[in-house]
């Protein structure tokens, strides 16, 4: 086997892996990793930079991040602006990338048949990139447009609050960002040009021997080497050294310490954490996995179960956060409600007390054994991902682990080893913890603000005598550790198919059910999917019903979370979540214990019953998401107006906050026996289950809910079966929704266009699809990139259960949302003459982009049944929608296209039906009492949602007719 350079090195690779891989090192030093998939769709890679925002040099912070963003635009070979991401975008591909610590990636995917063109301009960002002056002072914009974006979220606040409370020298400390202030006004303050210092960083850091490829692609291994060769080889190698951190982050300064932060959203949290070895340098070994499965634990007897029982957490993650090869932290983040929040300390207490715990019942074998043989399970029939993000994924393994084990990483723990696993234990202790407590409750008493994000903050110490107290003070407890996993599958055999379909099939139908089965003939997994949809009317006849439905779901969750925790980790997941007309029961994973699983959800469903304390519990969780829907991003609320509008029997959030508010445990008692009294269950069955188990598993649900002495449901009448109706709006008309931004602290407005086009039709489904491909690009380059609206932009399509648009999504603090959607306008005037220029190659190269992007394989079961769910779901019932689709794209012609732009799209079509919806931060209040009197370029302004939605006709549903329930 030739190898470019280096040593010939077997990588271990899971019994179900049908790829070829191979590492090769070029004569650059540029290390990379082959993947042969003949079977793959598309082609991918992924090129990972050891520097990351620790390299930003002094006083320019962000400059690592803003080299990420204008590598994108052009290069020595390809000058174009933007052309790299229109060659992808218009091959069936995406393109993306993101800096951290130590590393930046960058990866694409595309199309198989334009994978060396692709391949070659992404080289070219690592040769010779250009760094325009002209790019370089309007992306400095971007971002800082996505800087904005991020000031109001409590994640990155709280991430820059940690690591300002380090060493001010260290890198760890650092904003990672960058905004106008750092790449802009500061560094001409100090006489410096940011083109150059780009130019000086990336002459300085990018370096093929710290880099690492991957390349994912269907020809042979002997061929994506001679492409990648080929391609790589004139990245330049300065033997550039690879960065190294200058040991822990924290003194003992930061240490022993208890952070009280107010956030922006309403609830609690409590973070805490601890300085330790990284488990990178004992992976094989796994403490830090060993740990976070028993602290993280959610089983009777785990510390989240007992916080739990007592009314004070809602929720616990435990495991390692922030690692690098020299430093590391592990964290435990704990979601406290009101009373937990009230006995903070019993809480810490309770924490240290459950530490203790470990170290007094020694380091299990067992335990370790049962995880190991959980993990590589997992390892061996894990599912096969989009090949971009499996190239992501291992080209950061390849800057971190030897070879052999690249596509293993840390996922694998084989070694036990009780003292490396006890070393990292006793890291855990109360006098290296770090504490952070986060509550609008702080809120004026705070003395302290963090710089970059202007988060309020207090510090005070925490003694280990004071953490000692709390252990004693804290509730005579149960703790004790988890029983064993009876979920762990014991027969992975795979059943032979009965009959090779190729879409699902009817098996079954009722007066109160009906089942979809489809067996697995693609993926050969010893797993299963199982949805059943209990499609009950009184769920979202009232904004009361709909909020009602939505805690009696997360009450089953509640109920069943110490029990289902055990399937959950060996790999067999499920879910009960409301929609608009009932709930959602989903099983997905290991087919071999998913029966016992089912039948155990099943019964607390019809066996329900309210637990006072914990509808108090969940229905204060609930409250605080509704009362954050204020702090939703503009664009985001902008998007849930555009929904309100279009869609009947959507309730607005206000409503039901209210009417949450005055909830008491006994209106729920009495709703939920009338939610099960009607239904219909729409079920389907897909994977490593025949169809026999299928039929019985539905039988058995007929005969709990339907058959049984104590059954609580009744089939529908026919006039109840429910619908999904979409608000049609009237050609050439222009509808205008303006709403003040929620949050009055938010700079950024945001605009949402929406097209309406057409009900569902394979002919306009096409057209409306390939219109999007090719204008997607050009308007995020033009509306983003060259007029720097917002670092948000995007074209998209818009699918109201059958019901097909486009929308526009741009969010933005420069400019309002009308001038933002006269941009839009004005945008697809211009767009207009590219449509009409295009030659008819162009035209062909789009249409078998999106043909090859219609054809591509489902990746995994999961992929597979949520494609075919969502047909059964809309009602639309199109299994081989793809197929018929692509027969309709190859009869297309441009002038087709054409026709139907200038008739559904182009800006004063008789045809056309646009929706804007404009959400106005404080940056542009003024306008919106402006624009709120109606600005003229509109047809129609919406001043009251609700009048205007019952005063418009509706299409019609495919669901509940057609067929669908009618037996």
């Amino acid at each position: 086997m030739a190898v470019a350079k280096g040593e010939l090195v077997e990588i271990f690779k899971a019994r179900t892996d049908k790829r070829e891989y191979r590492r090769i090192v070029l004569k650059n030093s540029l290390e990379v990793l082959l993947i042969s998939d003949p079977d793959t769709d598309k082609c991918a890679a992924s090129m990972d930079v050891r520097v990351g925002y620790f390299s930003d040099p002094e006083g320019l912070p962000g400059l690592a991040h803003f080299l990420e963003h204008m590598l994108f635009y052009a290069s020595e070979k390809y000058p174009l602006e933007d052309s790299y991401s229109k060659y992808i975008a218009e091959h069936g591909g995406s393109t993306n990338a993101f800096t951290s610590s130590e590393q930046t990636n960058y990866y694409f995917d595309v199309n198989n048949d334009c994978f060396e063109e692709a391949l070659d301009r992404f080289a070219q960002f690592f040769i010779k990139p250009l760094m325009s002056a002209d790019a370089t002072s309007r992306e400095i914009k971007a971002v800082d447009s996505e800087n904005r974006k991020n000031l109001l979220s409590d994640a990155r606040r709280m991430d820059q609050l940690q690591k300002h409370l380090s060493i001010e020298g260290h890198p760890f400390h650092k904003f990672s960002t960058g905004n106008w202030d750092t790449l802009e006004v500061r560094p001409k303050a100090r006489g410096l040009d940011t083109r150059q210092e780009l130019f000086k960083f990336y002459e300085e850091n990018y370096s093929a021997n710290l880099m690492h490829l991957v390349v994912y692609g269907k020809e042979n291994i002997d061929e994506i080497q001679n492409l990648v060769e080929l391609k790589f080889q004139d990245i330049r190698n300065t033997e550039r050294s690879c960065f190294r951190c200058p040991g822990e982050p924290c003194t003992s300064e930061h240490l022993q310490v208890l952070v009280r932060s107010v956030p922006i959203k309403e609830g609690h949290k409590l973070g805490i954490a601890w300085p330790i070895t990284p488990e990178i340098h004992h992976y094989k070994e796994g403490p830090c996995r060993y740990l976070s499965h028993l602290i993280g634990h959610e089983g009777e007897g785990s510390l989240f179960y007992v916080l739990k029982t007592l009314g004070w957490a809602t929720g616990l993650f435990a495991g390692e956060a922030d690692w690098t090869l020299e430093f590391s932290f592990f964290d435990v983040v704990i979601h406290l409600t009101d009373a937990g929040h009230e006995h903070m300390q019993d809480v810490v207490g309770l924490l240290f007390k459950y530490i203790r715990l470990l170290q007094q019942s020694g380091i299990c074998k067992w335990i370790f054994d049962e995880l190991s043989s959980v993990c590589e399970t997992k390892f061996h029939y894990q599912d096969k991902v989009t090949p971009v993000n499996y190239a992501v994924h291992l080209a950061c393994n390849m800057q971190v682990y030897p070879p052999r084990d690249w596509l293993v990483g840390s996922s694998l723990p084989s070694k036990f080893s009780p003292g490396t696993i006890q070393m990292a234990l006793e890291e855990l202790s109360i006098d290296n913890v770090r504490i952070f407590w986060e509550s609008k409750k702080f809120e004026g008493h705070t003395d302290k603000v963090e710089p970059w994000y202007g988060t309020a903050y207090s510090v005070e110490k925490v003694t280990p005598s004071m953490i000692e107290e709390w252990m004693l003070c804290a509730v005579n407890d149960n703790l004790h550790l988890p029983a064993p996993n009876v979920f762990i599958p014991t027969d992975l055999s795979l059943k032979a198919a009965q009959e090779m379909v190729k879409f699902p099939v009817l098996l079954r139908k009722a007066s109160c059910s009906r089942l979809w089965y489809k067996s697995d003939t693609m993926f050969s997994t010893p797993k299963a999917y199982v949805k059943i949809d209990f499609n009950c009317p009184h769920a979202g006849n009232s904004p009361e019903a709909h909020v009602l439905t939505d805690i009696f779901t997360r009450l089953l969750m509640d109920y069943l979370n110490e029990y289902a925790y055990y399937a959950k980790v060996a790999g067999l997941y499920y879910g009960i979540n409301r929609n608009d007309w009932g709930f959602q029961v989903t099983l997905i994973g290991y087919n071999d214990k998913l029966r016992t699983l089912l039948e155990t959800v099943l019964g607390k469903i019809a066996i329900f019953e309210v637990k006072t304390e914990r509808f108090f519990v969940v229905k204060e969780t609930l409250t605080k998401e509704y009362q954050n829907f204020k702090f939703q991003q503009p664009y985001e609320q902008a998007m849930y107006y555009c929904s309100l509008v279009l869609q009947d029997h959507k309730w607005p959030w206000m409503e039901e906050l209210d009417i949450l508010l005055h909830l008491e445990a006994e209106d729920l008692a009495k709703f939920a026996p009338k939610l099960l009294s009607r239904a219909f269950l729409e079920c389907y069955v897909a994977g490593n289950i025949q169809t026999s188990e299928a039929e019985s598993m539905v039988q058995y649900i007929e005969d709990i809910f339907f058959s049984g002495p104590n059954s609580a449901c009744k089939p529908l009448f026919p006039s109840q079966h429910v619908t999904n109706r979409v608000v049609k709006l009237e050609r050439g008309m222009s509808y205008f929704y303006p709403a003040e931004g929620l949050n009055p602290d938010n700079e950024n407005s945001a605009l949402v266009h929406y097209i309406q086009v057409h009900r569902d039709d394979f002919l306009l489904n096409v057209k409306l699809q390939l219109f999007a491909l090719i204008a997607k690009q050009s308007a995020f380059h033009q509306l983003r990139s060259v007029e720097q609206l917002g670092y948000i932009t995007s074209l998209m399509q818009r699918n109201d259960s059958g019901i097909y648009g486009i929308w526009i999504i741009i969010q933005s603090t420069v400019k309002g949302p009308g001038h933002i959607d006269l941009r839009v306008e004005a945008f697809l005037k211009t767009f207009e003459s590219k449509l009409y220029e295009m030659t008819s190659d162009e035209f062909k190269n789009n249409v078998n982009a999106l043909i090859d992007m219609k054809l591509e394989k489902h990746k995994n079961l999961k992929e597979e049944s949520g494609f075919y769910w969502q047909e059964i779901h809309d009602g639309t019932l199109k299994f081989d929608r793809k197929e018929l689709e692509v027969a309709a794209l190859r009869q297309l012609t441009q002038q087709e296209l054409i026709d139907f732009f200038n008739d559904h799209i182009k800006v004063g079509a008789p045809q056309r039906k646009s929706l804007s919806i404009g959400v106005y931060g404080n940056l542009h209040s003024s306008e919106y009492t402006a624009d709120k009197s109606g600005p003229v370029h509109y047809s129609v302004k919406i001043d009251d949602i609700f009048s205007f939605r019952r005063s418009q006709p509706l299409y019609g549903s495919f669901r509940g007719v057609s067929g669908h329930v009618k037996l």
